[in-house]
């Protein structure tokens, strides 16, 4: 299960990125994987089968998160502006796919899509000023929408 959330860093942790980023130094950078396995790993994925109760079940909670249509949950008409577009399907699946893969798992399943969803879907909703303004964050309402 996938839960990344990064914070701001510091004041100081900022002025010290800034400063070791943009002098002279030169940096030794070791290549871990190769620019023709990273092109195989995409065609792999792209090869996973997916039934299609799963991607039924990524598109509908996609089109859960677009508010004021005939889709949408009631937390999204009441806490979001802007609800996901369909590459919010497109990656839901894509994400699942290789959730499924790192999981050993040859094709994914409703709860693989669940596992990335936060993630997928995290930068492509909008809160409106009353989810702001009672403090409802993006991972509350996508975790409702599960």
């Amino acid at each position: 299960m996938f839960n990344i959330q990064l914070d701001y860093p510091t004041y100081q942790q900022e002025v010290d990125i800034v400063k070791n980023t943009t002098g002279k130094q030169v940096y030794d950078i070791q290549k871990v994987v190769s620019k023709e396995e990273i092109i195989e790993f995409q065609k792999l994925v792209k090869m996973v089968p997916v039934a299609d109760n799963v991607i039924e079940y990524a598109v509908k909670l996609v089109q859960k998160t677009r508010p004021g249509t005939p889709a949408a949950a009631d937390i999204s008409n009441k806490y979001l502006e802007w609800g996901a577009g369909p590459r919010g399907s497109q990656y839901l699946i894509t994400g699942a796919k290789f959730n499924a893969l790192i999981n050993g798992k040859f094709s994914p399943d409703i709860e693989d899509v669940q596992a990335i969803a936060k993630p997928i879907l995290r930068h492509r909703i909008l809160r409106n000023f009353k989810a702001e303004a009672e403090s409802i964050g993006v991972d509350a309402i996508i975790e409702e929408l599960l």
